[in-house]
């Protein structure tokens, strides 16, 4: 979402304290996303429930800010502005605050920092924590700040309409989405069960409109197959929720079971969810204490390392391939990148998106300032949000392979841990 929403210690979502970051087009929204944090004191999970952490901002006026143009703009409006046709409701006295405070936020430039004024800040909770209509896709932003469709969920009305991971979307239902923040897309692209909303997307350099009607989004987590012919096992992670870990160490033992060394962990397409379960995943592969992620604060406070638990059962000599395209983000990159970086496994596909910043959901008075306070590093300290991870082997996938029910990428894998090349 880059991000994450932080909630409690004791289920940190992927992407952060909550840990928000990307929002979801269930979209889900969020920004899965990524990550964001909420207070100990919230304790919910992120897909269902983000809690607002409490104020105890500081309201010292800043010595180094001079408010003189500010104010002779403040007064011009008020003195001199005349409404016309065109002009919305003037806003009362705290519309106008919260207008600045959105104008403030939006200076930083980073489209996970965002202030919702209680109206929208309402709705934005409302959309986390009820349940809703949506298309199943997670929408984040590209480096040039446009909306891009970061990865459609497994068997999801988006996947089902044809777009994909990569996709800019530059409209909604006929309306452009240029200067459109992620989480007001969210809001349009979500709706009403049975109703459908038509997205103008570019791919390819070429332009087309998709229509997608919107449904009650069921989140698929794994699956998992062994080839007896190739001897390889494959597990595919669709997303981090809570049960992951659980689900995963199912799969896992039956991998042991089958008595292959060759594994292949499938995350494209995968768009994060809880950290402590990409945490505990990662602790069938890595030893107790090693590092998966560490949430960087750059100095503001004291960082936040996550370590594996190391619970092992990777049978001696095991081969892994983990598959990652620009729909892995957030714990998936957290998990590829400590797998990567340890030399556990080799990265098979393209370059993952680049989602490694965690995002705090504050209340202000009524409204929320969603603010990205952490970056993730991988073991060897590098940034997620720097790029995302690069893959060791690079095998593309297109959307003709698609059609044609082709994966060159996982073939790519099966031929990497079969013949070592």
């Amino acid at each position: 979402m880059d991000d994450e929403l932080q909630i409690p210690k004791e289920r940190t979502p992927f992407a952060r304290t909550v840990k928000l970051g990307i929002a979801f087009a269930l979209v889900l929204v969020v920004g899965f996303v990524g990550g964001m944090s909420v207070s100990a004191a919230g304790g919910t999970k992120l897909l269902s429930s983000i809690p607002l952490i409490g104020d105890g901002l500081d309201a010292t006026p800043s010595t180094d800010a001079n408010f003189e143009d500010f104010w002779k703009v403040w007064n011009a409006l008020g003195n001199r502005f005349v409404e016309t046709h065109a002009s919305s409701t003037i806003p009362d006295t705290k519309g106008k605050m919260w207008g600045a405070i959105q104008g403030l936020t939006a200076s930083y430039g980073d489209p996970y920092t965002v202030f919702f004024p209680p109206t929208q800040a309402k709705a934005f909770q409302e959309e986390v924590t009820g349940n809703f209509g949506g298309i199943g896709a997670e929408l984040g932003e590209s480096k040039d700040n446009i909306l891009t469709i970061i990865a459609p969920l497994k068997g999801s009305p988006a996947e089902k309409a044809g777009l994909r991971a990569g996709d800019l979307v530059i409209a909604i239902d006929g309306k452009s989405t240029e200067g459109l923040s992620t989480d007001a897309a969210v809001s349009k692209i979500r709706g009403t069960v049975g109703t459908v909303v038509k997205l103008t997307i570019v791919r390819d350099q070429k332009t087309q409109d998709i229509s997608v009607t919107r449904d009650t989004i069921q989140v698929p987590t794994i699956e998992n197959s062994y080839d007896a012919k190739t001897g390889v096992y494959y597990i595919a992670l669709y997303q981090f929720t809570e049960t992951s870990g659980a689900q995963f160490g199912k799969a896992f033992k039956e991998f042991q079971a089958s008595g292959s060394k060759k594994l292949i962990l499938d995350l494209r397409g995968d768009p994060g969810g809880y950290l402590d379960q990409a945490t505990l995943i990662a602790g069938y592969f890595l030893p107790k204490g090693q590092t998966v992620v560490t949430e960087d604060y750059k100095g503001k406070q004291e960082n936040i390392v996550h370590k594996s638990p190391g619970q092992g059962g990777l049978p001696a000599g095991t081969q892994i391939a983990v598959l990652i395209d620009q729909g892995s983000a957030s714990a998936s990159e957290i998990l590829a990148g400590a797998l990567q970086d340890t030399h556990t496994a080799t990265l098979i596909g393209t370059r993952s998106f680049g989602k490694g910043s965690v995002q705090e959901l504050i209340d202000v008075d009524g409204g929320s300032l969603k603010i990205t306070v952490a970056r993730w590093l991988t073991p060897n300290g590098r940034s997620i949000s720097d790029g995302g991870l690069t893959a060791d082997i690079k095998a593309d996938r297109t959307a003709a392979d698609a059609a044609a029910g082709k994966d060159p990428q996982k073939d790519r894998a099966v031929q990497f841990l079969t013949t070592g090349k």
